[in-house]
């Protein structure tokens, strides 16, 4: 076993046991700390995978900005704990075990079912998390789609700054 699929693996399941204790946690800053590692987690297996640009954008997208905005909410809201409802645990608990069963039989059935192994990859597909790969898609194949979006980007930017100028005349 090589360096990189040990490290794949073990970025797996760290991912999935951030993930896990996200949804487990009843303090919501708990859980968003654990969203936090799960996106940092996201990054190592990006990096494995030789996708540069999308880990960097996984951790200053997601794992910095998304996450600031997530924990300042939770902080200006002050949720407290959730008061329990008498009958509704064990019906969640069920529904929850019931799900988890669903889940585990899918992915029975996916790894019967199809069998693993070496699979052929295309001579490019190393190249596409790449920058380089990135901008040449951006500036050819999608440049239409890049140049509306960027003029719908800045109309909204010009939008905001002069309904904040109304808003301070006014004041």
């Amino acid at each position: 076993m090589s360096l990189q699929v040990i490290m794949f693996t073990v970025f797996a399941i760290g991912a999935v046991a951030s993930a896990v204790f996200t949804i487990t946690r009843k303090n919501p800053v708990a859980s968003a700390m654990s969203l936090v590692a799960h996106f940092f987690m996201l990054t190592g297996l990006y990096l494995t995978m030789q996708a540069q640009f999308v880990a960097a954008v996984q951790v200053l997208v997601y794992a910095g900005a998304i996450m600031v905005l997530v924990v300042f909410v939770i902080m200006l809201l002050n949720v407290g704990k959730e008061q329990p409802h008498p009958g509704r645990s064990s019906l969640r608990t069920t529904l929850g075990s019931l799900m988890a069963l669903v889940l585990a039989v899918m992915i029975g059935i996916a790894v019967i079912a199809r069998p693993t192994g070496k699979m052929d990859l295309s001579p490019n597909a190393l190249e596409i998390g790449t920058t380089e790969a990135i901008g040449q898609s951006l500036f050819t194949t999608y440049l239409f789609p890049f140049e509306a979006v960027s003029l719908l980007l800045l109309a909204a930017l010009i939008g905001s700054v002069i309904l904040a100028k109304r808003h301070v005349k006014e004041g």
